[in-house]
């Protein structure tokens, strides 16, 4: 698909999905460790919405290249950093990079494929398929299986991108991205290296509750998947969860930071039209039985872990982590002060987990070890 195509369906998506934004940019409240200006998508021409954002491509600077392909019959829509400089003709590592649940890739995800971009590796990241821009109805589901193949497929893109070294490819997920990463990379051998950012796993979460909160309302909870399973599937209405329109009042009460400070990103600091929390209920019976830990030690290379010494999620990356078995070159990274959203925005959190990325990649994605 061309640029132009491309162009013309992000324009007519992000059209239709205006005033969902223009609502969720009502009502700023502060934000923990600094305070964050909101972003609008539409002073962006890739509608990215991080701080230091590519406005224009330029001779001799991380450029930025919008892309489409198909991934099981689905149309799946993503972004492609080339490094400064960047000569097709050469080899460069590449590093795919994996959004957050409910994100898309112009926020968080975005921001760290840049990152990575300006230290030299040609990254990629893409909207999940039945998210954001890429295809598949109904809209929001949210299946492991699928997560996992959009990482996979991400790869199968980015190792036929011209420039890029197949011998050199490494993995980056953010948040569910990074549960979902690790779940691709247990067997997926192409990745040489792999790293993950406030990894959530969306299985306990979904299963137990947030820190294991929910233990006493498992069967209840499968119960009401299985029914809402059985109405889509009988061609009845789509139920869908996670899903609230909350005043500044209602977010401010919420139990922990992630939700807290995640209302406040996804809904009005860092919104987008693309990004939402609602998934089908539906897809609770496959998220339920999923865990991103199950043979975890069938990961055999380097493995970096980063989370914020303050988030409330920071048990999954430690879970995790002692978990990974598989792999002697394994480190656990805690940045000291931040919570889990921090990690996505604040600047001296983002330079902080950069400034550990760069050489775990420069060292796990060198042409010595290819």
């Amino acid at each position: 698909m061309n640029n132009e195509v491309i162009d013309k369906k992000r324009r007519e998506f992000l059209g239709a999905s205006a005033l969902v934004f223009s609502g969720a940019m009502l009502g700023v409240p502060a934000m923990t460790s600094a305070t964050a200006i909101a972003a609008d998508y539409r002073q962006n021409p890739f509608t990215l919405v991080y701080d230091g954002a590519i406005t224009k491509n330029e001779p001799g600077k991380v450029n930025i290249h919008p892309v489409a392909y198909k991934l099981n019959g689905l149309e799946i829509v993503a972004n492609v950093y080339t490094p400064a400089n960047y000569d097709p003709s050469q080899k460069y590592p590449a590093i795919v990079v994996a959004h957050p649940n409910g994100g898309v890739k112009e926020q968080v995800a975005g921001r760290y494929a840049q990152h990575l971009a300006e230290q030299g590796y040609i990254t990629i990241t893409a909207d999940a398929a039945y998210q954001g821009a890429s295809g598949g109805e109904p809209r929001s589901v949210d299946k492991p299986a699928n997560r996992v193949e959009d990482i996979h497929g991400m790869a199968d893109f980015i190792t036929r991108y011209p420039g890029v070294d197949v011998t050199r490819l490494g993995l980056l997920g953010v948040c569910g991205g990074g549960g979902y990463s690790l779940a691709a990379a247990k067997t997926d051998k192409r990745f040489k290296s792999i790293a993950t950012l406030s990894m959530f796993n969306s299985g306990r979460v979904r299963r137990n509750g947030y820190v294991d909160s929910q233990l006493a309302t498992i069967q209840d909870r499968l119960q009401q998947a299985s029914n809402a399973h059985a109405q889509e599937v009988a061609g009845g209405e789509i139920f869908y969860s996670g899903d609230a329109n909350l005043t500044d009042e209602q977010i401010a009460t919420l139990p922990f930071d992630l939700y807290r400070q995640g209302y406040e990103y996804y809904w009005k600091t860092h919104a987008h039209p693309g990004s939402t929390f609602k998934y089908t209920t539906s897809s609770l019976l496959d998220l339920m039985r999923w865990d991103a830990t199950d043979q975890i030690d069938l990961i055999d290379k380097p493995l970096l872990m980063i989370a914020g010494s303050k988030a409330d999620s920071l048990y999954m990356t430690e879970d995790t982590f002692a978990k990974a078995t598989g792999t002697n070159d394994k480190e656990l990274f805690k940045i000291d002060g931040a919570t889990h959203i921090e990690t996505y925005w604040v600047p001296e959190y983002v330079e902080a987990a950069i400034g550990k990325l760069t050489p775990f990649f420069a060292r796990t994605l060198s042409s010595d070890r290819s």
